[in-house]
């Protein structure tokens, strides 16, 4: 089981097949990746619904208004829950020499590899995506 791994298959299959909106199983972390995802514009918009169980994130996926190509290219989980890829500060890393973005999970919370260099933190890998 890995709820990350299902949550970036889900976006990618939903991607592949060029669906407007996807639903997901919410978790903080899910959460967290998907506003990184709309505050870096890969993402139109999100929405998260709760229910007494568990909750789900409506996700409303992004193309361009004339070719009909997806905003998000590729995106790839890097650390997995049975080989976890950590980083230090000094060497995060730089996903197509800065077009793309790696999400990581750090102390401070889930951020862009951009925004840990700013703050000079590591952590966690969690995907690219570019």
């Amino acid at each position: 089981m890995d709820p990350i791994g299902d949550f970036l298959t889900k976006l990618r299959n939903a991607i592949k097949a060029h669906h407007r909106i996807v639903e997901i199983p919410s978790s903080s972390i899910k959460k967290e990746m998907t506003k990184v995802l709309h505050d870096k514009g890969y993402i139109q918009n999100y929405k998260f619904e709760d229910d007494k169980v568990q909750g789900k994130i409506k996700i409303a996926l992004k193309y361009d208004s004339f070719s009909k190509q997806p905003a998000i290219v590729k995106i790839e989980r890097v650390s997995t829950p049975g080989l976890r890829k950590y980083v230090p500060a000094t060497n995060l890393p730089r996903v197509l020499n800065g077009l793309g973005i790696a999400i990581l999970s750090t102390s401070k919370g889930v951020m862009t590899d951009k925004e840990a260099r700013e703050l000079n933190v590591g952590g966690e890998v969690l995907c690219y995506v570019y």
